[in-house]
């Protein structure tokens, strides 16, 4: 079955290196790319007829520019426009077109995470029916190191099986957030520390397993390395990202880490990296 990537175009400077990334995992991946602009469905019926050809053109045109910019193939593509709630649409078209990946701009409230909540990246995140890449890095910017969270959730591991089946030739960090009950009021006891050792060591076999068990569902897996930090899930993955700057952070869109509303909203208003938020199952 032929593959579609789905880029939400808003027409915007900001949007260019969303588009530019868009173009290279199509020609890569061998997909079609759909390009959907979402108007105003309240506008007059002949300014939505001119606006329409008009906003058709523009992308066209920029496709162009972008692909000479970034020196790009010209994938198999097709331009629409539709009308109504941009979040809606997004979704609703994801769905009509099985789409294999949403692609969005990154969101432009930069260290704003109060404004995330409500806008259209956001809300897609919440709903989206298959796996949304948002991006803010340009697109020349290979995608080597690549950033994943796990536990011992359903969303983790289908997380991980995605990241493992896009990318078979990046190198996975996988990054496990603990804490080991009692520490704070026995951490200096001898007997306890030894018991905390015993933990900690049967935690990183555990994660080697379930690690070992999808990578042999795959013909081909990257290159892999295991990190556990102790501390509270968010601020060891910020820690993380803030030390290892990867080129790609792959994570649940609910159910990992916990808080997924903080989380994520403040992931969206300090990007350090593209990331990819995949649907929980």
């Amino acid at each position: 079955m032929s593959r579609t990537l789905l880029f939400a175009c808003d027409l915007s400077a900001e949007n260019r290196a969303a588009f530019a990334r868009a173009i290279r995992l199509a020609n890569e991946s061998g997909a079609r790319l759909d390009v959907v602009h979402v108007l105003d469905p309240y506008l007059p019926r002949r300014v939505l007829h001119d606006l329409e050809e008009a906003v058709v053109a523009d992308i066209a045109a920029t496709l162009t520019d972008i692909r000479e910019d970034y020196a790009l193939a010209e994938p198999a593509s097709l331009i629409q426009t539709v009308t109504g709630a941009p979040y809606a649409e997004i979704i609703r078209e994801a769905h009509e077109r099985d789409a294999d990946m949403i692609i969005l701009g990154a969101h432009r409230k930069r260290g704003q995470p109060d404004l995330v909540h409500g806008t259209t990246l956001a809300r897609v995140l919440r709903s989206a029916p298959c796996p949304v890449l948002s991006v803010s890095q340009p697109a020349n910017r290979e995608w080597h190191d690549i950033l994943v969270p796990i536990d011992f959730s359903l969303t983790s591991r289908h997380t991980l099986r995605q990241t493992l089946k896009r990318f078979p030739e990046g190198r996975l960090t996988l990054l496990h957030a603990w804490n080991i009950p009692g520490e704070r009021e026995l951490g200096s006891d001898t007997r306890y520390a030894r018991w905390r050792d015993r933990e900690i060591e049967g935690l990183k076999r555990h994660l080697e397993q379930e690690t070992e068990q999808l990578m042999a569902e795959l013909d081909q897996v990257p290159e892999l390395s295991l990190e556990m930090q102790q501390g509270d899930p968010l601020e060891v993955l910020m820690t993380q990202l803030r030390r290892q700057s990867p080129d790609l952070l792959a994570l649940g869109s609910r159910g990992q880490l916990g808080r997924h509303s903080q989380i994520t909203e403040r992931l969206l208003a300090e990007p350090h990296c593209d990331i990819m938020l995949c649907r929980p199952w």
